[in-house]
């Protein structure tokens, strides 16, 4: 079998309702995932882009996210109504969709704006 030209990896995280730091796939059901295959096999594209659902991938409070490997290029914020150009423009036409693209500032950082901040305790301390 030959390699795949890109793999979409898509976050399928859960967390509970209300949670500070959101979620991804809210119903578990993996929605933007299954849109993403379906629309690669219409395309013809199956067997060279591959669209898997991923653990989490630390970035939830951007989310829904998804990175595209290998050009690295992360997305946030994707609704199912983007999928249609994000494999048009970015996996057909080889155009990062810009609008959805992940600020660097806030990939794999501790912090970043969109982060809420983290109260630092020492170790040993009870305060809450």
């Amino acid at each position: 079998m030959a390699k795949f030209e890109r793999h979409i990896f898509i976050c399928g995280n859960r967390r509970p309702e209300g949670h500070p730091r959101g979620c991804c796939d809210p119903t578990g059901e993996a929605r933007l995932q299954k849109l993403f295959k379906e629309k690669l096999l219409q395309r013809g594209l199956k067997g060279k882009v591959r669209a898997n659902q991923s653990g989490c991938l630390d970035q939830c409070e951007h989310g829904p996210n998804l990175v595209i490997y290998p050009d690295a290029i992360w997305y946030c914020g994707v609704t199912l109504a983007d999928v249609d150009e994000i494999i048009d423009s970015h996996i057909v036409e080889g155009v990062p969709v810009k609008r959805l693209l992940m600020p660097d500032a806030c990939i794999n950082t501790a912090t970043c704006e969109h982060k809420p901040r983290r109260t630092v305790r020492k170790p040993g301390s009870t305060e809450e």
